[in-house]
């Protein structure tokens, strides 16, 4: 991912160390350290570890979401991606807390039933996980499908949200 003049910070969470990256006081993107598309963080990439304003509401809302506190992220974002990533992005940042969806419930949500597969795709690709919450879109049957952070992750974030244990 090249950014250039990026400001982020590193967030202790019990899933392992949370980066989350700033640009124009929105964040640009977040990610387990060393989960698939984890960007190359250098200097001469234009990344600066620095706490701003929206990277210091970003890790209180973080802790605020590792501490069980049921939650709706409100930092601004910026995630860079195609518009259909964009429109997938959108409709994942509506499923609340405790709460899940499939790629098929999302691809019917954007009008277009038979792109189960493009959303999956926008869905990996998500640039800011958590704050856009992809851990909660499931296979058509409840499976837990893919998470660039690695399954055992995306079990324990949808455990830790409580979430129902039938999608229908």
């Amino acid at each position: 991912m090249q950014l250039g003049n990026v400001a982020y910070v590193r967030v202790p969470t019990p899933l392992g160390s949370f980066v989350v990256a700033a640009r124009d006081d929105a964040l640009k993107g977040g990610w387990f350290e060393g989960q698939k598309y984890f960007p190359e963080i250098s200097r001469e990439g234009g990344w600066c570890e620095q706490e701003t304003a929206v990277l210091r509401m970003a890790r209180q809302q973080l802790d605020a979401y590792f501490s069980g506190a049921p939650m709706r992220f409100e930092v601004p974002l910026a995630p860079q991606g195609t518009a259909f990533q964009q429109q997938v992005w959108n409709a994942l940042r509506a499923v609340r807390w405790g709460e899940t969806t499939t790629y098929a419930a999302l691809a019917r949500a954007l009008g277009r039933p038979g792109a189960f597969h493009p959303v999956g795709a926008a869905v990996g690709r998500n640039p800011i996980s958590l704050f856009i919450p992809c851990h909660r879109a499931l296979g058509s049957d409840g499976s837990l499908t893919g998470y660039a952070g690695g399954l055992e992750r995306k079990r324990w974030l949808l455990d830790h949200e409580g979430r129902e244990r039938s999608l229908f």
